[in-house]
């Protein structure tokens, strides 16, 4: 019989993939006013994500309360496990309860509004159509498709693209970290890019709904949609924080 023992526990090397929250303001209040403001219509929005508060794009000899932004995420479902500071900022960053760690980002940071600005950037109507439809998508592993209609109260959530070939009615809720295609009405809420991907795209049939949203960016239906594009197919997409809505050509 073997005498060699069977290890308890390995340590490794590895990585671990973390959302970065970037602070840039030192005003507790504001930070927490435009949370609360932008991801109130997202309560899913973090689910449980692990989070780096990144402090790098703070003023030289600012500093902020680490606990408080610590505890504010935590209010939305996310779990801090770290700060990532400039080697100037370590000293006061490594007091907050959270160890400094290294950042080592695999995409392109987004441009983020400042703490000021207003939490939903107004959406920008195109005035000429777009010369392509909405692309094809491709159903995969990563695609997850609905051939029913989704009544108020129901929630969709979609970790790569989202196809909708029915009727989002008002009161439901469809989300993804990629993009989002509605042949059909959308009433209800549509939220691509729930991770921060600024590259997702919402495209619909007939543009009707309660709220649209890309990484965060959201629009209303309290700010009226121009009426070339109410009822209409339209793309929306991002571009320099600002929701775009231009419209489609089916044909």
């Amino acid at each position: 019989m073997s005498q060699k023992k069977t290890a308890r526990f390995e340590l490794k090397s590895g990585t671990v993939d973390a959302l970065l929250f970037s602070v840039r303001t030192t005003d507790m209040a504001a930070m927490r006013e435009e949370l609360t403001q932008r991801f109130a219509a997202t309560p899913e929005f973090f689910s449980n994500d692990i989070v780096a508060i990144d402090v790098r794009p703070l003023e030289d000899g600012e500093t902020v309360a680490l606990d408080e932004v610590a505890d504010l995420l935590r209010s939305l479902q996310a779990h801090p496990v770290g700060v990532v500071a400039r080697p100037e900022q370590q000293a006061w960053a490594g007091q907050g309860g959270l160890p400094v760690v290294e950042s080592q980002s695999r995409r392109p940071a987004r441009k983020e509004t400042s703490a000021s600005a207003a939490p939903a950037a107004p959406a920008a109507a195109a005035p000429a159509a777009s010369a392509l439809p909405p692309p094809a998508p491709l159903i995969s592993a990563g695609t997850m498709l609905i051939d029913k209609p989704l009544r108020s109260g129901q929630q969709i959530y979609a970790k790569g693209d989202l196809v909708i070939l029915d009727l989002v009615s008002y009161g439901a809720e469809v989300m993804a970290e990629g993009n989002i295609y509605v042949y059909a009405p959308l009433r209800g809420r549509a939220l691509a890019g729930v991770r921060g991907n600024t590259e997702a795209r919402i495209f619909c049939t007939c543009l009707e709904p309660e709220l649209i949203s890309i990484a965060g960016i959201y629009r209303t239906s309290e700010q009226p949609f121009p009426d070339t594009l109410l009822g209409k197919p339209v793309q929306i997409r991002l571009a320099d924080d600002k929701l775009i809505l231009e419209p489609l050509r089916m044909k």
